[in-house]
């Protein structure tokens, strides 16, 4: 596996499709190609959801542009205010 953070990668956004097993997904590109993406480290160690619907960036190789790693999940606007925690006592 090669680091892809020599700055040869390619970052794109687009639009989880299908959440597969495995925390890998489908992603559609803004040109309506669909790619398969995992998530990096990063976002599997600070237990980021991420669900159909969300947007996402990504990076993906230029030798294979079937596949890419989902880097950031970007902030939805409609989403309201969070409720807050309901204490359990």
């Amino acid at each position: 596996m090669t680091c892809m953070s020599d700055g040869k990668s390619i970052e794109v956004e687009g639009k989880i499709v299908a959440v597969l097993p495995g925390t890998m997904f489908k992603v559609e590109l803004s040109n309506g190609h669909t790619v398969l993406a995992h998530i990096s480290g990063k976002l599997r160690k600070n237990f980021i959801k991420i669900a159909a619907g969300d947007k996402v960036k990504m990076e993906m190789s230029p030798y294979d542009l079937e596949k890419a790693r989902i880097t950031y999940r970007m902030k939805d606007d409609r989403a309201g205010p969070r409720p807050a925690p309901r204490r359990r006592y």
